[in-house]
């Protein structure tokens, strides 16, 4: 069993997949940052409010908080936004290595026909190269 899960630790796709995880954490600690920080002052100013998680409306006893609702999808589109340019580079970046040529699946029965009229064709050369020598002897 410990054999089974260190083939399975070693497998590529499992550490891309936690190499992926710990810079999406990473990255996501930034956007929120610059959400909070940065985006969120400045919608701030326009709508007289500094501070949009602080946004809330209250209906009875239930309080609504839009503003945190507003902050997540700000951090939603800057992230999408990111990882949309990342992939549009990634895409470029691999369209630029050569590509392996795909081997046509060949019929067999059409590979058959091939080889007979290759012999076909060998046959021929070979009568037109013996019938001018027997004229001429």
């Amino acid at each position: 069993m410990i054999k089974e899960f260190k083939e399975f630790i070693a497998r590529g796709n499992v550490i891309d997949l936690a190499v992926g995880v710990i810079i999406g954490s990473a990255f996501t600690a930034i956007v929120k940052s610059l959400t909070d920080n940065l985006i969120n002052p400045l919608i701030g100013i326009f709508l007289g409010k500094v501070d949009l998680s602080n946004l809330k409306f209250s209906i009875g006893d239930a309080t609504f908080k839009y503003g945190s609702f507003l902050n997540a999808i700000i951090n939603f589109f800057i992230v999408a936004i990111v990882v949309f340019i990342l992939v549009k580079i990634i895409n470029k970046v691999v369209k630029n290595e050569p590509e392996e040529p795909e081997e046509e699946e060949v019929d067999v029965s059409a590979q058959y026909l091939e080889e007979i009229r290759d012999l076909l064709k060998e046959q021929a050369k070979k009568k037109m190269k013996i019938a001018p020598k027997q004229i001429f002897h």
